[in-house]
């Protein structure tokens, strides 16, 4: 009777390398499932790291594009003054206008339509002023030139090509 027993006895109980095969794709599946996690949390990391350089660098951009912008924004008042402007249309050869006149929507004019005439300037001149890369007329050089006598040897022309501009 002791070995029908220990029959029965065995068949209620299980080997245990029998427990441990049905528990290992349990272990596998949790320790993949922590493995992604923990790949998934680095990959986040890294990435919202990524986000905060790149954030960085476009603050710091916009800082120096606002200074560029302010200075561009002080040239233009700057070059807007209503002196400077009067000095940049001078030096550019304009004249102040005289009384306008206006053309009404129904053809008439109001007011007497004249050409502008050069007034007198700040700095005395009078005139029509005409820049000098638009001037037809060459102008006189500020400093004189030296001038050679005319050389009528040839050898003369050449020793004397040949002596040192002084300094």
């Amino acid at each position: 009777m002791s070995g029908a027993g220990s029959g029965a006895a065995s068949k209620g109980r299980q080997a245990p390398g029998a427990a441990t095969a049905r528990r290992t794709p349990f272990v596998l599946l949790v320790v993949v499932l922590l493995g992604s996690g923990l790949i998934g949390l680095l990959v986040l990391n890294s990435s919202l790291n990524q986000g905060s350089f790149e954030l960085s660098r476009l603050e710091k951009q916009t800082d120096e594009l606002t200074d560029d912008r302010q200075a561009l924004e002080q040239d233009v008042d700057r070059l807007s003054a209503p002196g400077a402007l009067e000095r940049r249309a001078r030096e550019l050869g304009m004249v102040p206008g005289g009384s306008p006149a206006f053309l009404k929507p129904d053809g008439t004019v109001s007011g007497v339509p004249a050409p502008a005439t050069a007034q007198p300037t700040t700095l005395g001149t009078t005139g029509i002023w005409v820049p000098p890369a638009l001037d037809p007329t060459p102008a006189a050089p500020l400093i004189p030139t030296p001038t050679t006598p005319a050389i009528p040897n040839p050898t003369a022309a050449a020793s004397a090509n040949s002596i040192p501009a002084p300094q």
